[in-house]
């Protein structure tokens, strides 16, 4: 058995620093989602908030290849269904006079 060292810095809303003995890492996220960025390379964590279960995988170039078609996917069909709501949601960042 060994010492174990693990301190979390929140550094914003849904954002943190991880520091261990072992290194330093990201994170982002909350309950359900995580992305951690580390020396291991990036991975997603998706959980079920409450059971103390959760999947934890690699995230390769080929992931977010496909993550990023599903996305799209998604979206487009959304737009094709409900255009108004889609537009909503894509410019709710841009300021009124834009």
């Amino acid at each position: 058995m060994g010492f174990r060292f693990q301190k979390r810095i929140g550094v914003g809303p849904g954002a943190r620093v991880n520091l261990s003995k072992t290194g330093v890492s990201a994170s982002v996220g909350g309950k359900g989602a995580t992305l951690n960025v580390g020396k291991k390379g990036p991975m997603v964590t998706l959980g079920i908030p409450g059971t103390g279960m959760s999947y934890r995988m690699h995230l390769g170039a080929g992931t977010i290849i496909l993550g990023l078609f599903l996305v799209m996917a998604v979206v487009g069909a959304a737009y094709y269904v409900h255009p108004e709501v889609v537009q909503a949601a894509l410019h709710w960042w841009q300021p009124k006079w834009f």
